[in-house]
């Protein structure tokens, strides 16, 4: 061979460097294209989900039409007028009593040693038993004073303070509302009917006598009771409770009034009939219930089925 031709066959050498290079460089952009699909994707899905809009929402509340004519509250309790303490003339020991707690009892008349009612109500408490001594002035040991103490029960009123501050706010014969605890949903009508014309030091009141209208049978001695005076007389229909809220929370969409009440993270849209302003709050007839929450302001972006988030105050 000639020595030309061998020097030209020793230039022929495969470079083995090369090829790692070549293979780290291919990764290289796999990752990079793997990369760039899991970013597009990514973003892909960002746009296909649906965007939530911050809103701010108000109640949607009971109230009464009753309430527009409320000048002042005030509390207090259910007291009997006329009650009395039962006692014998004569000190002996109870051979029989006939009454127990809610016996209803009648007036006739009163012996040395019959006890008897001194008109006609309901016993309270009873304070002796069968075998007790009693006695007019209960001094001797082990002795009663009171058999048992009864109220007149068509006397019920409500006896509620109010600041000596807000007098000049009532007077005798005002109009009131009477609710009480143990009857959340019902409303009494009642008038003042008197004033104590004297003020409680300590607590700068005076008390106010609120009689019933119309005496409940459920209504009973020492109930809790809130009183509001009103300005003026209210009707039957004025005590019955309506839906109401906010006049911001509506919106007019394709010639209704809806409001988009608060389901579930989405802001649905609910046809409703306004009616009477109460207050601050409009009255609202529709598929929409006390206690739920409806988007306050809404603009032209919230639609029916919209995701909505509740701004925090």
């Amino acid at each position: 061979m000639p020595d030309s031709a061998a020097r030209d066959l020793t230039k022929l050498r495969i470079d083995r460097g090369i090829a790692p290079i070549a293979r780290r460089r291919r990764r290289k952009w796999i990752w990079l294209a793997a990369l760039l699909v899991v970013v597009a994707a990514a973003g892909a899905w960002l746009l296909l989900q649906p965007r939530v809009a911050s809103v701010q929402t108000t109640p949607i509340v009971t109230t009464y039409p009753s309430q527009q004519f409320v000048v002042l509250n005030s509390t207090g309790y259910v007291v009997a007028q006329r009650k009395a303490a039962i006692a014998s003339k004569a000190t002996g020991r109870l051979e029989w009593l006939g009454v127990a707690e809610g016996s209803r009892v009648k007036e006739v008349a009163v012996d040395y040693t019959q006890i008897r009612a001194p008109f006609d109500g309901v016993i309270l408490s009873k304070s002796a038993n069968v075998g007790d001594m009693v006695t007019p002035f209960s001094s001797a040991t082990d002795s009663k004073g009171a058999v048992v103490t009864m109220a007149d029960m068509s006397t019920l009123e409500v006896e509620a303070d109010v600041s000596e501050s807000s007098l000049g706010k009532v007077k005798v014969d005002m109009p009131a509302e009477i609710t009480l605890d143990a009857l959340p949903n019902d409303r009494f009508r009642g008038r003042i009917s008197r004033m104590v014309p004297t003020v409680d030091r300590a607590k700068a009141t005076v008390m106010t006598k609120v009689k019933f209208d119309a005496i409940d049978p459920r209504v009973l001695p020492e109930m809790s009771a809130k009183v509001s005076f009103l300005s003026q007389d209210v009707s039957s229909e004025q005590q019955k409770p309506l839906v109401a809220v906010s006049a911001d929370a509506f919106a007019q969409r394709d010639g209704k009034t809806i409001v988009f009440a608060v389901r579930n993270g989405k802001a649905v849209a609910v046809p409703v009939t306004p009616g009477q302003k109460i207050g601050d709050l409009t009255a609202v007839t529709g598929d929409v219930k006390s206690g739920e929450k409806a988007v306050l302001r809404p603009d032209a972006k919230i639609a029916d089925g919209s995701a909505v988030k509740v701004e925090s105050k």
